[in-house]
């Protein structure tokens, strides 16, 4: 039950003034790396939450919100503890969107958010290990867990027919805990995983894993891997080799990217990503419009609604301490309360001050269920004429 009562929103209030000034949010994600075609349109997610609670004035008497950008590089553990050191220790930030893939994402947190008490939400490391990884209540995500993925990807394959796939994987925390729930998911439902194969990204030559994946055989490869990435040279050697002809993609292949560089050569070829619909998506749609970016890219929204969490959570607790605002979150974006949906941050932030419950839906449907992941909508889709199509909302 929400507790945002008529006090502590005097809190807030009296407290606003020490924060009329700048607060700073970090915004830790992999601009150089396997999945960098993705990070623009999350950054600018974040950045549109940040701007209207900024714009807004009703954020701790009239305090500014300033996005502070790192790259995580998505695939480096050392590079992005070393990003988000320098965020909390160096640029003074008191929350952190982020990180974007599962294995910086958990190496970050680890050894430096919970060391210095820093709340983190990610918009999209989606690993299964994170749902019971000690946090010390500083970690959420706006993303569902893998193992709700693999459960709607067993379902969209099934549902095509098709029993019997190969499974390649990007080797490292996201694409092993992916593959594995997936083949557990699949195997479960009465399908067959012929071979269930690691790949590691930035080779010049991928002619044995596909050679292993063509010989293990199946009606549709199944690629857990990024766009960016190994992921599209797996892909690619695969059609020119005719191993396959039939492509699943999960999250991490769905995006402008894949469209580029296959086209009309993976038609008939289907996945999906976390997504939602409704008049919250449409609001941030168009708003991202307006801002000059797409939307619908891969979590974006989810991006959007991570960096409004961690502001109306300071704004609820009345303080932009990271040890007091964590308590707030699981409030914030459950029922009951006030729907908030994408573009009515101002409106949250004058209910939140009349002491009035909020329950904040955003552009991604926002439902946090267990320690503070997303239920989790996605959004089926199918490559036709060579451009990726929505087929419907799960």
């Amino acid at each position: 039950m929400k507790k945002l009562l008529l006090a502590t929103a005097t809190v807030a209030l009296s407290a606003g003034g020490a924060f009329a000034e700048d607060v700073k949010i970090g915004i830790s994600l992999g601009f150089t790396g396997p999945l960098e075609s993705m990070s623009p349109a999350m950054a600018a997610g974040a950045e549109l939450a940040m701007k209207e609670v900024s714009d807004s004035g009703k954020f701790m008497g009239g305090a500014t919100v300033t996005p502070v950008r790192g790259d995580s590089t998505c695939a480096d553990a050392a590079a992005a503890t070393a990003t988000v050191e320098r965020l909390v220790t160096t640029e003074g930030v008191k929350g952190i969107v982020g990180g974007m893939c599962s294995g910086e994402t958990t190496a970050s947190l680890q050894n430096v958010a919970m060391p210095n008490g820093m709340v983190m939400i990610s918009p999209s490391a989606t690993s299964p290990a994170l749902s019971s990884l000690e946090d010390n209540g500083l970690f959420f995500r706006t993303a569902p867990s893998d193992a709700r993925q693999s459960e709607v990807m067993t379902e969209i394959i099934m549902e095509h027919g098709i029993k019997e796939v190969a499974v390649t994987y990007t080797n490292n925390d996201y694409g092993k805990g992916l593959a594995d729930s997936f083949q557990a998911a699949f195997e479960a439902a009465g399908g067959k995983v012929t071979i269930n194969a690691a790949h590691d990204d930035g080779k010049s030559d991928y002619a044995a894993e596909v050679g292993a994946l063509a010989s293990a055989g199946g009606e549709a490869l199944v690629v857990a891997g990024y766009v960016d990435q190994g992921g599209s040279a797996i892909t690619r050697g695969a059609i020119d080799s005719g191993a396959f002809s039939t492509f699943v993609f999960p999250d991490g292949m769905v995006g402008d990217k894949l469209q580029e560089n296959f086209g009309a050569e993976v038609n008939g070829s289907f996945g999906q990503i976390p997504s939602a619909e409704g008049e919250g998506k449409d609001k941030f749609m168009a708003l991202a419009e307006a801002a000059g970016f797409n939307g619908s890219d891969v979590y974006a929204g989810e991006a959007y609604d991570a960096a409004a969490l961690i502001l109306l959570s300071m704004a609820a607790a009345g303080t932009t301490d990271p040890g007091v605002y964590k308590d707030k979150v699981m409030d914030i974006a459950n029922a009951p309360g006030e729907p908030i949906l994408a573009g009515e941050l101002g409106k949250a932030l004058e209910l939140i001050a009349a002491g009035t419950d909020i329950d904040y839906i955003g552009a991604s449907s926002v439902e946090l269920i267990g320690a503070g992941e997303s239920a989790g909508t996605f959004r089926e889709i199918e490559i036709k004429d060579g451009v990726i199509e929505t087929v419907k909302y799960r």
